[in-house]
């Protein structure tokens, strides 16, 4: 079975630069979140009601995606997926009221079920930025953003929680506050690690 990499952190922290930089310099499959293509975010952004429609449509196109990539040739590589969807952002919307009890459970039922029957990923690469860094790239933004300025402390904690119950070794935590678009520091640690 094929590599999946992922690259989770808050919204606007650079997990789809970083994916670009890294395929410049490796052959990598990958998969991006697409918000163009979604159909229930905008939705979701105007009217909280498509909340529940919205998650699990993600939740099910990233597990699509981890299918598909896992059946290729060459190591894959993946911005956000299926266990920050659900960690961090199934998470972040019901703290936010945006989801019911009821409808978190049922989010967290099809996630679990599906991550049975899908492998984890081989490695996580974790980033970090400082908070002014953050607000800048999500203001620099063209596209929905449904977590804002005020969600990345919480949604942070959501994914710290999610990566302190994996092993260390399929973790790799990068600040990259300092970073320029071609992420010159961390693309050859990455690569590094991957070997």
């Amino acid at each position: 079975m094929n590599k999946l990499i992922v690259i989770v952190g808050v919204s606007g922290v650079g997990k789809t630069t970083l994916a670009h930089a890294l395929s410049k310099k490796h052959n990598f499959a990958m998969a991006l979140e697409q918000h163009n293509e979604r159909p229930f975010q905008a939705l979701f952004k105007q009217d909280a009601r498509y909340a529940l429609a919205n998650q699990m449509d993600y939740l099910l196109y990233r597990a699509e995606q981890e299918r598909e990539l896992r059946k290729g040739a060459v190591p894959a590589l993946m911005d956000g997926g299926l266990d920050l969807d659900f960690y961090g952002f199934t998470r972040l919307f019901h703290t936010r009221g945006f989801l019911s009890s009821a409808e978190f459970d049922l989010c967290y039922r099809f996630y679990s079920f599906t991550r049975s029957l899908l492998p984890p990923p081989d490695l996580v690469i974790a980033l970090s930025a400082d908070a002014h860094i953050i607000s800048q790239r999500l203001a620099s933004r063209n596209r929905i953003n449904i977590a804002s300025n005020e969600d990345a402390d919480l949604l942070e904690g959501y994914v710290n929680k999610w990566l302190e119950s994996l092993p260390e070794s399929k973790i790799l935590k990068l600040n990259v506050s300092q970073e320029n678009s071609e992420y010159s520091y961390s693309v050859p640690l990455i690569l590094d690690r991957i070997k």
